[in-house]
């Protein structure tokens, strides 16, 4: 089978073969259908992600495809289910812990970006019905990321306002999750063509911030005193204009370090009273609760871009541009 590894921190993907892994007692030999790719990805294969990697690991976090043999002791899975891994294979339920987030997809330790992959029994979900596989690969990292942000971190509640950054795959999956539940969602880009975008997967108002620098405060003008919940993927480039968005009392999830930046004045959290919470990724079990919501509701993520799998390095590129709105995927037929 094929696959595609990091073989060094900065050596890019290299294409690689091997024989079809045999499945374990406890896990399932999974056929590859459909992937995504992340900003994370393009640091690991640039050598710039800050978190350790293992060595000639197998790219990507995110992926879907169809159960072909259970192991030993398998009793959830049977052959021809449709399956997605989760980015934390061994964060099944309850509060993250170091031991739960040790191991990493495409990180510590090997990712999906493969024909055929072994996952533990506990490590995968189902795909919601009405998702293709490409689709259902979208889930893992930025779905997972932005339900936990806006629904179970966030407790959204209608009639709230929702602020969100940017046109990728967490900032898409946010509006629409906020959407949703009712809330009005105020979205950012530097591009006027992705805001329309993003007004039409559910934002209510949109703002520029390269013609508005002052992004923040003009979202606090729209809102009667602030908003409740910022999405915040920037990081210290964005960080001080998302407490001044925010209302006192306000919630901001750090998603992201996309920006780069000075940081901002610890006290107007204080002034404002606002919990600022770093979040990557949730629980098996958090996963399977957004499902059952995608699922119910019909909502299909926003898919920018699909390429085949052996065009995974133009994929990458695509990506990098920043042209994307949403995610980009990678299908075989």
């Amino acid at each position: 089978m094929k696959y595609f590894c990091v073989p060094q921190p900065g050596g890019g993907l290299v294409q690689r073969e091997c024989d079809v892994p045999e499945p374990g007692p406890g896990q399932v030999l999974v056929r590859m259908r459909g992937w995504s790719v992340n900003f994370r990805d393009l640091m690991i294969a640039k050598g710039l992600y800050p978190k350790a990697v293992k060595a000639d690991v197998v790219a990507l976090s995110d992926g879907a495809g169809e159960v072909v043999q259970v192991g030993a002791d398998v009793t959830r899975w049977s052959p021809g289910d449709r399956v997605v891994g989760t980015y934390f294979p061994r964060w099944v339920s309850g509060p993250g812990t170091e031991d739960k987030t040790s191991h990493d997809l495409g990180g510590t330790v090997d990712g999906v970006l493969a024909e055929y992959v072994t996952f533990s029994a506990d490590a995968v979900v189902a795909v919601p019905a009405h998702l293709d596989f490409a689709e259902a690969a979208t889930l893992p990292s930025a779905g997972v990321t932005a339900w936990r942000a806006v629904v179970e971190e966030g407790r959204l509640a209608p009639g709230q306002n929702v602020l969100t950054m940017g046109s990728g795959g967490v900032s898409t999956f946010a509006v629409q999750f906020a959407a949703l539940g009712g809330a009005r969602v105020i979205a950012t880009s530097g591009s006027d063509e992705k805001l329309e975008k993003l007004s039409a997967v559910g934002a209510a108002d949109v703002i520029n911030y390269l013609t508005t620098p002052a992004w923040g405060a003009a979202a606090a003008e729209l809102t009667a005193g602030g908003v409740d919940h910022v999405v915040d993927v920037g990081g210290a480039g964005t960080i001080g204009q998302s407490m001044i968005a925010a209302r006192m009392g306000g919630h901001i999830s750090v998603v992201g370090v996309l920006t780069q930046g000075t940081g901002a004045d610890p006290l107007m959290v204080l002034a404002k009273q606002l919990t600022l919470r770093g979040l990557t990724n949730a629980s098996r079990e958090t996963f399977e609760e957004m499902n059952q919501a995608v699922e119910r509701h019909g909502l299909r993520p926003v898919i920018d871009k699909r390429f085949a799998f052996d065009e995974v390095v133009s994929a990458y590129r695509y990506l990098e541009s920043g042209a994307h709105v949403g995610k980009v995927v990678l299908e075989v037929d």
